[in-house]
């Protein structure tokens, strides 16, 4: 793995909690070819006629395609596309946000990791890591690790160990991040990658109300052309998008690498692979990717 600092960190508002229904993730990369067989690959491979256009691809939500998704976005925070192996990370990558730590960059200076640990002690009480949440009451908002330190950080590596701390990252991932993007996704008619950009922006940016955050940048995009569900061209909807996160991106020195969109999804756009079908081959930070 390379230096954890490549590691894009995000802003993040702190939602109304929800009630979260789990999404069972395969624990391993599971070949496409494995699902060739299944009713949902077979659905994704009719006729155009057989539905609309840009309902033609499941969508990133089709367990194999999300699967895609974690390994994508992993390569990019972690270097690594073994994404179930970052449960346990956790560290400061000095950017004014706490730690950062999980699958996904729960940050405690952004509200997500808060929640996170939330949900783990509502389903578990009295878990490893339920008398840090006074702790991360008081420095949600702030880089302070007042409270956390000096043992935070073993005490959420044993917590990663946890099935139930596994699974409570998994679904705040999806309830905060992956499930929201799908959703947009699809209601702008848009397939699995344009889905995928959107849910890679929610990681990096969050959703608050910032002008770098993920609705600004969609907002921005839609000034510059109009989406499939407006009747607009898919790949030229897509490629204003990932203009708009270039830009997002820029503003802050952090983020300032744009290879996760210059040399990944920009990538796999121009090939015209929008319902992201492998093999894919990309690069982030000059290192390069292969699914097969």
């Amino acid at each position: 793995m390379h230096a954890p600092h490549k590691r894009a960190a995000r802003r993040s508002t702190r939602p109304v909690r929800i009630a979260v229904i789990a999404v069972g993730l395969a624990l391993t990369a599971i070949p496409v070819a494995a699902y060739a067989g299944s009713p949902t690959h077979q659905a994704a491979q009719q006729p155009a006629a057989a539905a609309p256009k840009a309902a033609a691809a499941t969508g990133l939500d089709d367990p194999a395609k999300k699967e895609i998704a974690m390994q994508l976005v992993s390569s990019a925070e972690n270097s690594s596309l073994n994404w179930k192996s970052q449960y346990k990370y956790i560290e400061d990558i000095d950017d004014d946000r706490g730690y950062t730590a999980g699958i996904i960059g729960f940050c405690s200076g952004t509200g997500d990791m808060l929640d996170l640990v939330e949900l783990y002690t509502e389903r578990k009480p009295g878990n490893v890591l339920a008398k840090y949440l006074p702790a991360l009451r008081k420095v949600n908002g702030t880089p302070s690790h007042s409270g956390l330190d000096p043992n935070f950080t073993k005490d959420w590596v044993k917590a990663a160990s946890d099935s139930a701390f596994q699974q409570a990252q998994n679904d705040e991932r999806d309830r905060v991040y992956f499930n929201p993007a799908v959703k947009q996704g699809k209601a702008d008619g848009i397939g699995t990658l344009g889905q995928f950009a959107y849910y890679d922006a929610i990681v990096m940016h969050g959703d608050g109300g910032d002008s770098t955050g993920f609705s600004s940048i969609r907002k921005r995009a839609l000034s510059k052309a109009k989406p499939p569900s407006q009747g607009g061209n898919e790949v030229t909807y897509l490629n204003a998008f990932l203009d708009a996160r270039v830009w997002a991106m820029k503003q802050e020195e952090a983020h300032e690498d744009t290879s996760r969109v210059d040399t990944a999804q920009r990538v796999f756009l121009k090939k015209g692979n929008l319902n992201l079908d492998p093999p894919l081959d990309w690069k982030v930070y000059g290192d390069s990717y292969h699914i097969g």
